[in-house]
């Protein structure tokens, strides 16, 4: 299982940003996570798979701005350790 945990910058509150992650992630499939504002105006997605190409292909679609409104500046990836999730789920606050 590859976990990766995401910070993207940018214009990514207020647009619909983390409703279309969700929808990216149950798109391509298989791929598990939760994803949330933060107060310093980044978004936090954490994003698993057990298939690398499929994981590979959420990144690149995000850093692609998956909702029309948002522009994705910058995404920090980096490998992480987290709990095993069933689902994609946007939260409010984390």
């Amino acid at each position: 299982m590859q976990k990766v945990k995401m910070i993207a910058s940018g214009r990514v509150q207020g647009v619909g940003f983390r409703w279309a992650v969700q929808y990216l992630a149950v798109e391509i499939g298989d791929i598990y996570g939760r994803v949330w504002n933060n107060e310093d105006g980044t978004v936090t997605i954490l994003a698993q798979s057990d298939k690398p190409a499929k994981l590979s292909q959420f990144i690149q679609e995000i850093r692609k701005n998956p909702s029309c409104m948002s522009k994705v500046s910058y995404l920090d990836v980096t490998l992480a350790n987290f709990e095993n999730f069933k689902d994609f789920q946007v939260k409010q606050w984390h």
